[in-house]
């Protein structure tokens, strides 16, 4: 089986995909530690995302700043990983 050079992660998509899970997770996060479950959880992401709480606006703030992170790193791990790809040469994958 034959491994295009083509093969490349689309930074932007697998930043915004990322970014919208996480994002979503840590909205989720603050809705649960309303009823009590998660609460360490949240305290901890506070910590991180100023601002954050499990008022309306501390999660939409949550959700702002976990975007942002999610995004960045999603990006960067797509950077890097096509950074890597291109080390090789077509035939060593041919040849695997």
């Amino acid at each position: 089986m034959s491994v295009s050079s083509e093969t490349r992660v689309d930074g932007t998509a697998f930043g915004m995909a990322m970014g919208t899970l996480w994002a979503g997770g840590v909205v989720f996060l603050g809705l649960t530690a309303r009823l009590g479950w998660g609460e360490k959880w949240r305290d901890l992401l506070a910590d991180v995302y100023i601002g954050y709480d499990s008022t309306n606006r501390g999660l939409a703030v949550g959700a702002g700043w976990a975007f942002v992170d999610g995004f960045v790193g999603a990006y960067l791990l797509a950077w890097l990983y096509n950074r890597f790809r291109r080390g090789g040469t077509e035939d060593e994958y041919e040849r695997r």
